[in-house]
């Protein structure tokens, strides 16, 4: 299970270019407001934080040997039971949206059977949103699947894109209505990005080793997650992801034609250095087949690092730059620089449904949240069409194969007690929002 937030440290270990010698500038524009319906508000994933995903790929991965994950999800957070507390904790900074995802292996623990319990727990989420005057943005899949589904080849199968859209369609049928933005795929491109960005091979080794295992567990030939995958099956999803997706919007937007409908990208900072760099080649590899989908009403953009890119590939990332808690290049310019990107490469409406900074030192991540929110504003300002700021990660949560250690989160979560405490950084990115400008 790769997660691009804990390789790329992994990956900087085997860049070979020449290091730069000093960190590009990242000067400030002026400040300004932000429009009057902007959505604000942080993100969350089931997995990451409701716990007890039992009959999910990822929980079967995470319990196999052997297994890349570091720890085991267990309770995470316990927002499947706290879900109402969560919810308070968004309504108490001021947010106007919460992003979270509706769990496939709980509503769908075996193939056809729907679970209208879980359905009406996902709905009760959806009015609690709308009671506290916050827009529910609802992913119908971010990485976690049924197990059923992965051991019959996940995204290689090419029966894929019907299972995942008859899912999408049994849900849309009842909670389609309340939902004021619906994300089909999280970070579809996920493993491709890490791939070029060089992420060591015996991760790739014992990732094929963890499948394998999981494959024996349910007697499946080919294994295989979301973001858990053979390098060599990645050219295979990419194109049947693409029709899950159509797929799935297709089935979403039948149950409520109004509905916008969209997927997320994993999205670096590419910029360029030299002649002859790779940058143009990397940006087409890791999102030119999706950034041509005309099928969507909007592009989720995620980003979290900057990558410079030469004749060679990329970078070293310079000894002066600003780093996050896994020595990834962080710079406040390089979201805006993500959301022009992808604006000028479709005419879509742009949401940043995932942004932010895993470190533990939290005067880092206030700084990086108002600075990026600034070069954000300027970016509005120039026409892109920005609906929403969605911040990762509403809590300290379980951060795949990193388990528990790495800290994005606006607030602190205990343990043993589940009970959590806003960080000075959610308070002073509530402060932004109140007033709408930075």
């Amino acid at each position: 299970m790769i997660n691009r937030r804990q390789f790329l440290a992994m990956a900087s270990a085997t860049m070979s270019a020449p290091l730069f010698a000093k960190a590009a500038s990242s000067s400030l524009p002026a400040g300004g407001q932000f429009p009057d319906n902007f959505l604000w508000g942080a993100a969350s994933a089931g997995h990451q934080v409701e716990g007890n995903n039992v009959n999910s790929d990822i929980w079967l991965l995470e319990n196999v040997k052997p297994t890349l994950f570091k720890e085991q999800s267990g309770d995470a957070c316990n927002s499947f039971e706290l879900w109402e507390t969560d919810l308070d904790l968004c309504s108490n900074l001021g947010f106007s949206a919460y992003r979270f995802s509706i769990e496939w292996a709980r509503i769908e623990p075996e193939p056809g059977l729907f679970s209208q319990a879980m359905i009406d727990h996902y709905k009760r989420i959806i009015d609690g949103c709308h009671k506290r005057n916050m827009v529910p943005l609802v992913s119908f899949n971010h990485f976690a699947s049924p197990v059923w589904f992965a051991a019959r080849g996940g995204w290689t199968n090419p029966e894929a894109p019907a299972l995942f859209a008859n899912y999408c369609s049994k849900v849309a049928l009842q909670l389609a209505d309340g939902i004021g933005y619906a994300v089909t795929f999280n970070e579809p491109n996920l493993l491709r990005l890490l791939k070029v960005l060089g992420v060591p091979p015996f991760v790739w080794d014992m990732q094929e080793k963890m499948l394998a295992a999981a494959g024996r567990a349910t007697q499946s030939e080919h294994f295989t997650g979301l973001n858990a995958a053979r390098m060599q099956d990645l050219d295979v999803m990419n194109p049947i992801l693409i029709e899950g997706h159509k797929a799935a919007r297709q089935a979403i937007k039948a149950e409520r034609s109004n509905l916008d409908v969209g997927f997320t990208l994993a999205m670096l900072d590419d910029q360029e250095a030299g002649p002859g760099s790779v940058r143009n080649e990397m940006r087409q590899y890791n999102y030119g087949d999706w950034l041509k989908v005309a099928e969507t009403d909007f592009i989720g953009v995620q980003n979290y690092e900057k990558v410079v890119w030469d004749k060679n590939g990329h970078v070293p990332t310079p000894e002066d730059a600003e780093r996050n808690h896994s020595g990834s290049w962080i710079e406040a310019s390089s979201l805006a620089n993500c959301v022009t990107y992808t604006y000028a490469e479709t005419g879509k409406p742009i949401l940043v449904t995932e942004h932010g900074i895993g470190t533990e030192d939290d005067s880092q991540r206030e700084r990086f949240i108002k600075n990026s929110l600034t070069h954000l504003q300027s970016v509005i300002d120039k026409g892109v069409p920005v609906k929403g700021y969605i911040h990762w990660t509403l809590l300290d949560n379980f951060e795949w194969i990193s388990g528990y250690e790495p800290k994005f989160g606006l607030h602190t979560v205990d343990r043993q007690t589940f009970e959590r405490k806003p960080k000075p950084s959610a308070l002073a990115y509530s402060k932004i929002l109140k007033q709408n400008r930075v």
